[in-house]
């Protein structure tokens, strides 16, 4: 088994960091961004609920199609040749989306960014694995995080400041010029393990996905990251705005500034669910407990926003945004139960399952909400939301009871052996 270099220097660890850290940012501000531009694509492109959760969705569904491909990739070829160069289709992607004149040019360069900022995250967790001793990947992956909290805040209400100096197309020409120099920086400053570069050929790695797919303990943790996070990715990255709009019946200048609220909230949810699990982990308490724990609260902030939060929506949507990083721990567990060889393709396993799950929540919570006709003054009714947010909820709550139940079978089988 590969060892992992516990000499590292500062340094070191800053040139490992911060330039993951880059591309975590800008993929997140590209996941985002189009929340507070919802009205103006909708506006100039006399877009539906179910066009805007299609187009925003691009990102997801060609960022999930990438996954397994990505993982190969990063266990054979490391993370900094792999992003370095998916990134060079993010920035034409931002390019494709500014010159837009159509749903299918919107379509194209959204697709494009999913598909070149999907090794940011996955690249940064196969460094870190090859890089940082196991116990601290829960800390480390959560620093990762918060620095695409910082992009989720940036595509908030510094978005909106910047509408009033130019527009959404002069944004996306400025994100993409921001793809090509991260990609530089990752290229030339961040140094590679000399347990990367796999020499395993293409069947031994493939033997890897099926010996992770076949895993019982990763379809333990899948379904409930999977669901979960799914819908923690869709409603800040889209539905939570027009929620704002049309449930609490804020104004476009109140929207960005709630939003830009629960990216705060997600932010400092990052930091404190990685810390909070390495310190726990010290004293004997699992991981998997404190993501439970995390996501019980993560459902119960759902309630309340689907039942009482309408008049003073913050504290509920803060309460969302923090608990909703909880799902993030998954993948550190998964990490720290696999082979480090293998940490891309877990890795990518997961993030294909939850991406995938994402596209489909988000287009679907926008068909479900378009069932429903506007209102006269051109919203759509609380019910329609009570109705989508609802039945994520119910599915959320099922992936957690099967976790449970995995969880029990599997110390009942113990039980019954030792008998």
């Amino acid at each position: 088994m590969p060892t992992v270099d516990r000499r590292m220097t500062p340094g070191l660890v800053l040139r490992i960091f911060l330039p993951f850290a880059a591309g975590y940012f800008l993929s997140y501000v590209y996941r985002s961004v189009n929340a507070v531009m919802a009205s103006d694509l909708t506006a100039e492109f006399a877009l539906g609920p179910a066009d805007l959760g299609l187009l925003t969705s691009a990102y997801f569904l060609t960022f999930a199609a990438f996954q397994m491909p990505l993982g190969l990739l990063l266990d054979r070829y490391g993370p900094r040749r792999v992003e370095a160069a998916l990134l060079l289709f993010a920035g034409l992607g931002g390019l494709v989306f500014a010159q837009a004149e159509g749903m299918s040019g919107l379509l194209l360069g959204r697709a494009l960014i999913g598909f070149g900022v999907s090794a940011c995250l996955m690249g940064s967790f196969k460094a870190f694995a090859s890089w940082f001793p196991r116990e601290r990947l829960p800390a480390v992956n959560g620093w990762i995080m918060a620095a695409g909290g910082l992009g989720a805040l940036t595509a908030t209400a510094p978005v909106e400041a910047l509408l009033g100096v130019t527009d959404w197309r002069g944004i996306f020409v400025g994100l993409a010029v921001l793809s090509f120099l991260i990609s530089a920086l990752v290229f030339w400053v961040v140094p590679d393990h000399s347990s990367e570069g796999s020499s395993d050929g293409l069947r031994a790695q493939l033997a890897g996905i099926g010996q992770i797919l076949g895993n019982r303990y990763f379809w333990r943790i899948a379904p409930v990251g999977t669901v979960v996070q799914s819908f923690g990715l869709a409603l800040p990255g889209l539905w939570a705005a027009p929620w704002l709009r049309d449930v609490a019946g804020l104004d476009r200048t109140q929207v960005a500034d709630h939003l830009f609220a629960l990216a705060v909230a997600i932010l400092l949810g990052f930091l404190t669910m990685g810390n909070l699990t390495w310190r726990l982990s010290r004293r004997g308490i699992r991981p998997i407990f404190v993501a439970v724990t995390g996501i019980v609260c993560f459902l119960l902030a759902q309630v309340w926003i689907l039942t009482g939060a309408a008049s003073n929506p913050l504290p509920a949507w803060m309460a969302f945004g923090f608990f909703s990083t909880a799902t993030t721990l998954c993948y550190a567990i998964l990490s720290q139960y696999f082979d480090p060889r293998l940490a891309g393709r877990v890795n990518t396993a997961l993030n294909l399952l939850v991406f995938v799950g994402a596209f489909i929540v988000q287009w679907g919570l926008g068909a479900i909400i378009g069932l429903w006709a506007e209102t006269a003054d051109g919203h759509y009714p609380r019910a329609a939301y009570q109705a989508a947010f609802g039945l994520m909820l119910l599915l959320q709550m099922l992936s957690l009871t099967w976790l449970a139940f995995d969880v029990w079978r599997s110390r009942a089988g113990v039980s019954s052996a030792a008998a």
